[in-house]
């Protein structure tokens, strides 16, 4: 009796696999530990020549996390291929890329006192400034990027929560609108910026100076000026527009920015609004007023 080979089925792979990566100190720790509560199996600063046999032992479990960055030898040379047979293989995977500014870099390891992995014999800003340039054309395939600089740990828990909690497959895009004033520098990472310094400034008003754009007598004084509701109309038909589009090529994270003088009045309403209406719509809005409380 002739024995006939045994057909053994393909090893399943995760439904939801992300990789985050970034600069040193932007928080891949902590997003890490988001991911584990939200049920994910999660694997720290894996050696890349282990990701994928990693794939082919975790078919048990639906949501995989992984974390990978510079510690691991020519990561920024040898990861860009590796991530695209992962894509092949899982097509659940999503590249988050945690970035930050150089202030709030330094800011952060000069209070954990943990040396840069890049520093050697050169000082902490060349690291940086080295890591991040290594890093562009990881940055540049990622479907997420997160500029962790002025987002607390809640915000950052509470992003990651939107974004990967759920079917991958029919999440929709997680949109944040962002309020900031032009005097105190652009916002990093937006992929709309919009300003709206030429509406009616409250700032000129003596009883509505100190109060912001969320106060309702600061947002009758706005809502006046005939050309709040002209903008408001066109600013949501481009986006109707665009983000279909968007969502076609498969973006998950839309970063919108609001600009005004100081923002802390025109920018910080129109941020609010805005939100209410994409709200409305169904999409997951982040909103965040930068220099609201700024003097």
């Amino acid at each position: 009796m002739s024995s006939q080979p045994v057909s053994r089925p393909a090893p399943s792979v995760p439904e939801s696999l992300v990789v985050v990566t970034g600069l040193s100190g932007s928080g891949k720790s902590y997003v890490n530990k988001c991911l584990e509560d939200m049920g994910y199996f999660c694997v720290d600063n894996l050696p890349l020549e282990l990701l994928e046999p990693l794939i082919d032992q975790v078919s048990g479990k639906p949501r995989v996390g992984i974390i990978l960055d510079v510690r691991n030898p020519d990561f920024a040379s040898r990861f860009p291929a590796i991530l695209a047979r992962l894509r092949q293989r899982v097509p659940g995977t999503r590249l988050v890329f945690l970035d930050a500014s150089e202030e709030s870099l330094i800011r952060r390891f000069s209070e954990t006192r943990r040396p840069h992995p890049l520093a050697g014999r050169v000082s902490l800003l060349e690291a940086l400034r080295r890591e991040r340039e290594l890093l562009g054309e990881v940055r540049a395939v990622a479907d997420v990027v997160i500029d962790t600089s002025s987002m607390t740990v809640h915000e950052l828990r509470s992003l990651m929560q939107k974004t990967f909690v759920g079917d991958p497959e029919t999440a929709g895009m997680v949109i944040s609108a962002t309020s900031f004033g032009y005097k105190f520098g652009i916002p990093h990472d937006v992929d709309l910026l919009f300003d709206v310094r030429f509406l009616a400034n409250p700032h000129f008003v003596p009883e509505l100076k100190g109060k912001t754009g969320m106060d309702p007598a600061v947002a009758a004084y706005i809502e006046k000026d005939p050309e709040t509701r002209a903008f408001m109309d066109r600013l949501i038909g481009f986006l109707d527009y665009l983000i279909p589009r968007f969502e076609a090529e498969s973006k998950s994270y839309l970063s919108i920015g609001i600009g005004c003088t100081g923002g802390k009045h025109r920018s910080v309403y129109i941020a609010e609004q805005l939100a209410g209406i994409l709200k409305e719509r169904g999409f997951p809005v982040r909103v965040s007023h930068r220099d609201a409380t700024r003097e």
